[in-house]
């Protein structure tokens, strides 16, 4: 098992433990939402996009028609929206794509029951 998903592993159990329901971030084009579930970024098109989720840095690379190509961690995944692809211990969804922004949520795969 990968560090980064040990951290990750560990942000959300300490997310469940302590009954954290979500924050927020925002940064240069992009906002990032978290949940026990999962973090959910969502990225301005048309500028150098990059959040750090879960100490993994994802990158928005290209978007081409549907299908979202990001950098997640050192590892490029390419997504056609609606599905999900694993990426460095990660699930990667496009949950949206349009002109001006993309959607993406990445979880470990943790539920909470």
């Amino acid at each position: 098992m990968s560090v980064r998903r040990l951290v990750a592993l560990s942000v959300f159990s300490a997310f469940a433990v302590l009954g954290v329901s979500a924050c927020t971030v925002e940064g240069a084009g992009t906002k990032t939402e978290c949940a026990v579930s999962g973090c959910t970024v969502t990225f301005d098109r048309g500028v150098n996009a990059k959040a750090s989720v879960l100490g993994v840095d994802v990158e928005l690379v290209a978007v081409n028609g549907n299908t979202v190509t990001l950098k997640v961690g050192g590892q490029e995944v390419s997504v056609p929206a609606g599905d999900t692809q694993p990426a460095d211990g990660l699930n990667v969804k496009v949950q949206e794509v349009t002109s001006d922004k993309v959607v993406v949520k990445l979880s470990t795969g943790i539920t909470t029951n």
